[in-house]
């Protein structure tokens, strides 16, 4: 689907969508394939939640139907494709594959304190050799304010929760998160890859930052669920 003159999104296996593009066509895929640790069938998180003023507060946790695409890694196939394609690469989970992934690292710092969540997640980063950190606040409820490399400036709460991104996909990532990737690693006018769309964030961080994407997911739930997301981004910014 075409949803604006940079944005194409299908709903399709990613080696189909792959296999119809040539050689280094797209200049940076960015990519979270999935980790082979059963996200895809998450339990029930608590419904507390401790304000920074350290008030506890009941909140609504999201509910997610359990399916199976999280059961087993990506194959070699799927790397050695997304390689043929792409000039560079960006892949989350970086840590959870065997395959030769040389490079450079990101850390996203998710400001987690005493959580019983991942306090981290580390990409694979083909455009260097660097390990680079982010922090982005983001445990359930409470989502941060600002995404930086700073502690002191990361470590600021939302604070309404009525302006929180609303969570369909168990292993959603924040926009911000995919807005500072591609401020910091993709240059103006570059061709976007994902081949796993999941809740559709990085299509809005596309969109807000004027990079042209082409992206695909295979489930039709959470397809639909991000093409809706997507939409209502696009028309709320025309809106306004």
């Amino acid at each position: 689907m075409k949803l604006t003159d940079k944005i194409e999104i299908t709903n399709e296996d990613n080696m189909e969508l792959m296999a119809r593009y040539p050689d280094n066509y797209f200049d940076l895929a960015i990519v979270d394939p999935p980790y082979g640790i059963g996200a895809s069938k998450p339990s029930k998180k608590p419904n507390k939640a401790k304000q920074k003023n350290g008030e506890i507060l009941s909140v609504k946790t999201a509910e997610y139907t359990h399916k199976d695409w999280d059961n087993k890694l990506a194959d070699s196939d799927y790397f050695k494709e997304l390689k043929r394609v792409s000039k560079n690469q960006i892949v989350w989970g970086c840590n959870y594959y065997s395959f030769d992934l040389t490079g450079g690292r990101i850390v996203w710092d998710k400001m987690n304190g005493d959580s019983d969540q991942f306090d981290c997640e580390i990409a694979y980063n083909s455009l260097n050799k660097r390990t680079d950190i982010v922090r982005f606040m983001w445990s359930g409820m409470i989502q941060g304010l600002n995404i930086s490399k700073l502690i002191s400036k990361a470590n600021v709460q939302q604070g309404n929760k009525k302006l929180n991104e609303k969570r369909f996909h168990p292993t959603q990532k924040p926009v911000k998160l995919y807005e500072w990737l591609l401020m910091n690693y993709a240059n103006e006018g570059d061709k976007i890859l994902d081949t796993h769309l999941g809740s559709g964030s990085i299509a809005l961080a596309c969109h807000n930052r004027g990079f042209e994407l082409t992206a695909c997911e295979l489930d039709k739930d959470y397809y639909e669920a991000a093409i809706k997301r997507i939409q209502n981004h696009i028309a709320q910014q025309r809106l306004f």
